[in-house]
């Protein structure tokens, strides 16, 4: 499980750089497509990195979970919180999407 932690760390260490480029501004780091109808990019900015923050969450706390051992149980609530805190964060942008770039 070491192994899985670590690779999760990375992950989330590089989403966490994502989000706050992405929050300071740097919104061309989003697909044009994206933004298409985006008037506040500013504001879409920030919301987006915060979205992507609960999303650089999730491997971060399985990987914390995942150092507790390397049993079966440990294995799949590792795995369940990855699930489920991604399903959150990735509602978020949904909903940053949603409201910034009419649907």
């Amino acid at each position: 499980m070491l192994l899985y932690s670590i690779l999760m760390f990375a992950i989330s260490t590089l989403f966490m750089v994502f989000s706050v480029m992405i929050y300071k501004g740097n919104t061309n780091l989003i697909h044009d497509y994206h933004q298409t109808k985006v008037k506040d990019k500013a504001a879409y900015g920030r919301a987006f990195g915060k979205a992507l923050f609960v999303v650089a969450v999730a491997p971060l706390l399985s990987g914390i979970i995942g150092l507790f051992g390397a049993s079966k149980t440990v294995s799949m609530i590792s795995v369940f919180v990855l699930i489920v805190i991604m399903g959150v964060g990735i509602g978020c942008i949904i909903a940053v999407q949603k409201k910034y770039n009419n649907g």
